[in-house]
């Protein structure tokens, strides 16, 4: 991933230096948009697509799910699917991690290497060691 939330920066800073308590997510909902994603995006930043079929995909949090941390990185070890478009999608430039199925806190967010079209009967998808977050 290109780069971590404002909030994840802050809740992580928090927990360390003594100021509040972090709680891991049990479930992570990858979700896609349209529009270009920042440290100060959130959950509910436009440009994410409605309709069509669209949702975030729910991935536990666990080792099943990722792969054991190594030089500061972790991936996806299972594929993501998302749900086939019944209606066209757009044109999905950003990928992003948030804690809520709808809304809710961005954690982590990157460009996608090359836009992709999402018109109606498509279906996107990460394959395993696509999604890697890499911590620097």
């Amino acid at each position: 991933m290109a780069g971590f939330s404002d909030y994840f920066e802050d809740y992580v800073l928090g927990h360390l230096f003594g100021d509040t308590t972090f709680s891991l997510p049990a479930t992570y909902y990858i979700g896609l948009w349209t529009a270009t994603l920042s440290d100060a995006s959130t959950g509910s930043t436009a440009g994410e697509p409605s309709g069509g079929s669209y949702a975030r995909v729910a991935v536990t949090n666990n080792t099943s799910n990722f792969d054991t941390p190594s030089g500061g990185a972790t991936a996806n070890t299972n594929l993501i699917t998302f749900p086939m478009a019944t209606a066209a999608w757009g044109t999905i430039t950003d990928v992003g991690i948030c804690d809520a199925a709808s809304a809710g806190n961005l954690i982590a967010y990157a460009a996608l290497t090359s836009p992709v079209v999402v018109s109606q009967y498509d279906t996107v998808l990460f394959q395993p060691g696509d999604l890697d977050i890499t911590l620097t």
